[in-house]
């Protein structure tokens, strides 16, 4: 009786995992698709709380759903009309950033060089290669770039996603086969995903907007591209800020010296800390309910399943899978795994 019950679970944990694999095979393989989709559901997410603060206004259903749009729209042409003429920029100018950046290499090799430290100018750079940086900026725009070639699909979806969301409680109520328990557990994920993406969306555009206005105080190239990227990379846990600083560095210390690279240096370090490391845990408290771990191997997993745009929904997306496992009494044990825990009292 025993080993049929072992069997069972076996079985059962095998089944489990193939159906992952297949799953996660399936939105690798449509990516193309799956991406505006959830880019789409989030946008819709974020919008939900003013849609239904303008109801409570006693504002019609009607004409609250059209502020909102336009508010989006307006919103997409203004970043599009923004970024876009940066980012065509940005592409111009980096042959001439990687060339300075070589020269920049051999003058660091030729004074290390005096210092005793012999060392040619390929080694060095197959160690410490500053014009990967910038390519990597450039495949990241690009990226971006392919992003905004959907805005259209992305819109039309989300308008259409709001049109539902003042009866999406309703049908599932009214579902056949839709228990009291299965409700409770999809308002609170949509409840902690509201969450996390409002306070998330709201540090990372003040981040992004007192480093812009910062960069642009000191003279350093394309501001608004870097605050725009220091708003998308905050998304990303942990290494997001860090990537979002690299290129705004390298930038200012191939146009205006060492002192220029050291004072965004320092930007970026004071508003990450004030912003990321002080505000935003303060907003967030301990709601979250992810590890520190699991936030940051869902970032790798999201990404290369999703792309970029997977790795700036991570998090959310890592929320959504452990409250649904926590549904299931043969999955719960999963969700407690992805948990923070409880540190153990001695």
């Amino acid at each position: 009786m025993r080993e049929n019950g072992i069997q069972s679970v076996s079985y059962r944990t095998l089944m489990g995992l193939a159906a992952f694999i297949v799953v996660v095979a399936g939105m690798r393989a449509a990516q193309a698709m799956i991406v505006p989709f959830l880019l789409s559901v989030f946008i819709a997410i974020i919008c939900t709380p003013l849609l239904t603060w303008l109801q409570n206004k006693r504002l019609p259903v009607w004409l609250s759903l059209l502020l909102v749009i336009v508010g989006v729209v307006g919103a997409s042409f203004v970043v599009i009309a923004l970024v876009g003429g940066a980012i065509d920029g940005f592409s111009q100018a980096l042959p001439v950033y990687q060339e300075k950046l070589s020269q920049l290499t051999v003058r660091i090799v030729d004074w290390m060089a005096g210092m005793g430290l012999v060392l040619s100018s390929e080694t060095f750079e197959e160690i410490f290669n500053p014009s990967s940086a910038m390519s990597l900026v450039s495949v990241m725009l690009k990226g971006l770039g392919g992003v905004f070639t959907n805005t259209m699909l992305i819109l039309l979806t989300v308008i259409f996603i709001l049109l539902e969301v003042s009866t999406f409680s309703g049908k599932l109520r009214e579902a056949s086969g839709v228990h009291a328990m299965t409700l409770d557990n999809v308002q609170a994920m949509v409840e902690n995903v509201k969450r996390y993406m409002g306070i998330k969306t709201m540090t990372s555009l003040l981040t992004g907007v007192i480093i812009s206005i910062i960069l642009m105080f000191l003279g350093v190239d394309f501001p608004l591209l870097w605050g725009f990227l220091a708003f998308l990379l905050n998304f990303i846990p942990n290494i997001g800020s860090i990537i979002a600083a690299v290129p705004a560095i390298l930038v200012s210390l191939l146009e205006m010296g060492v002192g220029s690279a050291v004072a965004v240096t320092v930007l970026y370090l004071v508003v990450n800390m004030g912003v990321g490391s002080m505000l935003e845990p303060r907003l967030m408290g301990n709601k979250l309910g992810l590890s520190p771990l699991v936030v940051f191997v869902s970032l790798v997993f999201w990404g290369w399943v999703l792309g970029p745009v997977g790795m700036f929904l991570s998090v959310p997306l890592t929320i959504a899978v452990q409250i649904a496992l926590s549904s299931d009494e043969d999955s719960r044990w999963i969700a407690v795994l992805l948990g923070p825990g409880v540190k153990e009292v001695e």
